[in-house]
């Protein structure tokens, strides 16, 4: 009996393993010292229809801010979907804010968590955002012992509580952020917002702050961390919704941004007015305070760059694998098998390079070669894989054709998550300078960094050709700012070359080789050479029901 039109638009990609179906991560988060088969339950979970359709659901129904309750009292309340927190919950239940927390540094707590977020955020990207600040905000809060005190054992908790009452009377918590202001949006030294002391005044001490955040994330969160100007400099405060006595703390919501994507999320502008924040470390060194904040929270948006890849291009080989055309699967066609090919080897290679991040991360606090290299391959690692998202994902939408382009597939939601991650914490201008920062100020960021490259190009010298040309480059301190971004994405590619060398599959990697490092690839996805092992490389790509 012959198919029908129906038939051959294939079936939903679920169920489905989202940690065993990719055919690089559990590999390579066994050798950073993760726990596979915490992952591999993880990855069972999310990749079933009911999270899917509550990613769709957090999505299509976006918060709502209310200012005033219906007697005209301020609130300054934001209603979400249940779906957001049906997300929510699901991942503070499984540690992903406070996993990092629950071992010694080295033992794999970290690399697992990074592994779950990266699993979740296929599915739904937008509630991993206070997720992700309230996994970054220890280090920074541990500054001020005090407030630690209080906050510490109510962030490490997995409990998910909503409620907006005081942090004594709830079950957990989840920390915000806010930095961004108008006059400065980067270039935070030009922002207005100012401190004055309720009281005594320096680190610990409660100050009155006045002044607006252009960009605050998330409204729902119970507290942020914000930088405003006191009486010595540019400080870091602690600012709770609700005060000690249960009085809310007067911070106004003015609206919420109207965004391209990250729907589900609830990003705003918020104004104080005499509100009140505790100093958080020492008075006047408010940016390297929070700082220590952002350089967690960059992992996490590389990590969501290398998700939204993994997602899409699962779903293309998917889709392609099960719909014929032209007397064919369209997998079987060879151009197709190149646009598939192409595809996945810009993957495997990203999940290497997350994965890597993700182990330097966890040994930095103990390893001071780890740290020095995790200072310069957290930049190269937020400037790639989230620059590369977006033309993955426009590419693998396209392999569904219309299908791909309506709101009925998960394509469209991911296209319009990938660019934005690229501009928060840091838009690539940014994170280039902070890669020449890291060199400038820490020269042993880069040595430690093309040491480790160099290691495996020794069996690869058009690599170590490469690396021997990168090192010229940066000693010609002629080169300026202007050459940051080719010297970024120069060591990107370079990096990737050398982690395939040493771990990835020999025909992805004979692909990337001649096509990122050798040069013979077109502009576009698609123009792999022609005599690499497209079929077998496609073929990886195409995941496994349960």
């Amino acid at each position: 009996m012959a198919k029908s039109e129906l038939d051959n638009l294939g079936t939903p990609l679920e169920p489905y393993n989202l940690f065993l179906s990719d055919p690089v991560l559990p590999a390579a988060i066994k050798r950073e010292g993760g726990d596979i088969d915490l992952l591999t339950k993880f990855g069972e979970q999310v990749g079933t229809k009911e999270i899917f359709e509550w990613g769709r659901l957090a999505n299509r129904n976006s918060p709502i801010l209310h200012t005033h309750d219906r007697f005209g009292t301020r609130i300054d309340e934001v209603e979400y979907h249940p779906a957001y927190h049906s997300l929510l919950k699901m991942s503070v239940e499984n540690g992903i804010h406070s996993m990092r927390y629950e071992q010694d540094p080295g033992e794999g707590a970290y690399v697992t968590r990074n592994g779950l977020m990266g699993l979740i955020t296929q599915v739904e990207m937008g509630h991993c955002c206070p997720i992700s600040m309230t996994s970054a905000v220890l280090p920074t809060l541990r500054h001020q012992p005090e407030l630690a005190a209080v906050w510490e054992p109510k962030i490490v908790t997995r409990e998910y509580d909503p409620r907006l009452i005081h942090p004594d009377q709830k079950s957990g918590v989840l920390i915000g952020m806010g930095m961004t202001e108008k006059q400065g949006g980067s270039d935070v030294r030009a922002n207005e917002t100012t401190a004055t002391p309720a009281g005594l005044k320096g680190p610990g001490n409660e100050h009155l702050l006045n002044g607006h955040k252009w960009f605050t994330s998330a409204p729902m969160c119970d507290a942020f961390l914000v930088l405003a100007y006191a009486a010595r400099g540019m400080s870091c405060f602690l600012v709770p919704r609700v005060l000690p006595n249960g009085d809310r703390n007067p911070m106004h919501f003015v609206r919420l941004k109207d965004k391209l994507g990250n729907r589900s999320n609830a990003s705003s502008e918020l104004e104080f007015v005499n509100t009140s924040g505790w100093m958080v470390g020492e008075e006047g060194k408010g940016i390297p305070t929070i700082l220590e904040m952002v350089n967690s929270t960059r992992l996490d948006v590389a990590n969501w760059g290398v998700s939204l890849m993994r997602q899409s291009v699962a779903q293309a080989a998917w889709a392609v694998s099960h719909r014929s055309a032209f007397g064919s699967l369209l997998i079987d066609k060879p151009l197709m098998q190149n646009v598939i090919a192409d595809l996945e080897i810009e993957v495997e290679a990203a999940t290497l390079m997350i994965t890597r991040l993700s182990g330097a991360h966890e040994r930095s606090t103990t390893d001071p070669e780890e740290a020095a290299f995790a200072r310069l391959a957290t930049p190269v690692a937020k400037y790639w894989l989230t620059k590369q998202s977006t033309p993955v994902v426009r590419e693998a939408l396209e392999c569904l054709g219309g299908n791909g382009y309506v709101e009925d597939s998960i394509l469209p939601r991911l296209y319009r998550e990938a660019p934005l991650n690229a501009i928060w914490e840091g838009s690539g201008n940014v994170i280039a300078l902070d890669m020449n920062r890291a060199v400038a100020k820490s020269p042993e960021s880069l040595e430690a960094f093309l040491s480790e490259l160099e290691c495996s190009a020794g069996s690869h010298p058009p690599l170590k050709a490469e690396l021997d040309l990168i090192r010229q480059e940066f000693s010609n301190v002629t080169a300026g700012e202007a050459n940051s971004r080719r010297l970024i994405e120069r060591l990107a590619v370079a990096w990737s070359s050398a982690l395939l060398i040493a771990h990835g599959d020999q025909s992805v990697t004979d692909a990337y080789l001649r096509s990122r490092l050798g040069g013979d690839h077109g502009s576009q996805f698609g123009t792999l050479p022609k005599d690499c092992d497209l079929a077998g490389i496609a073929q990886r790509a195409v995941p496994s029901l349960i």
